[in-house]
């Protein structure tokens, strides 16, 4: 999906919010839910993200093996780590997670697709061969979780130019892009590699 065919979703309403303590600092989780699809996200907000000042920003979507299984086949579990540390030592900022696994595809898929990895195809061809695009992710729900914070502007932290189009289609305006370059190791420098050289991730010594 383009960034020009995605829409702003307005089915997306707050659910609740509590405090979560993390090893980075004590967050506030703020839960939504898309009443179309039944999908819940949520945000984590640190210190007073209300000021006219960019606020620093991660959206993350999830990855279950990463970010709660410690998985060494990508970066997103380093990602997440690594953005809510910078966010916590800023002093303010928020990280978008979104329940979108696998660029799209689902848990399920995404074993997979990791079972024709192990036989030789990258990230992009396997999900081709299962019949999906590269990358199945949209980020429209990303507009009204900000505007219930009133945030307009970002220090977006990301490698994803598709990201920082994606935030600005919808109105909200990117004043930089801040990579995030993390957890390089040998069981993903190939997919590293392949988000360079075929998803357009903005990275430096991609190269397995």
């Amino acid at each position: 999906m383009s960034v020009k065919d995605q829409t702003v979703k307005t089915n997306i309403r707050y659910i609740a919010e509590s405090k979560l303590p993390m090893p980075m600092g004590t967050f506030t989780m703020v839960g939504f839910e898309d009443t179309v699809t039944g999908k819940e996200h949520i945000a984590l907000v640190y210190g007073d993200v209300s000021t006219e000042q960019p606020v620093l920003a991660r959206i993350h979507s999830e990855c279950l093996t990463g970010d709660a299984l410690f998985s060494l086949r990508c970066d997103c579990g380093f990602q997440l780590q690594e953005a809510l540390t910078r966010i916590a030592k800023e002093g303010r900022g928020i990280l978008l997670y979104l329940r979108q696994e696998g660029r799209g595809i689902g848990l399920l898929n995404k074993i997979k697709a990791y079972h024709l990895q192990d036989q030789g195809a990258d990230t992009v061809e396997a999900n081709e061969h299962l019949g999906f695009d590269a990358d199945l992710r949209e980020y429209s729900m990303c507009l009204p979780m900000l505007e219930h914070f009133g945030i307009k502007r970002l220090r977006l932290m990301t490698n994803n130019p598709k990201k920082v189009a994606a935030m600005e289609e919808f109105g909200v305006q990117v004043s930089s892009r801040e990579p995030i370059q993390v957890g390089k190791n040998s069981h993903n420098a190939g997919y590293l590699a392949t988000k360079a050289g075929k998803l357009g991730h903005l990275l430096e010594d991609s190269k397995a």
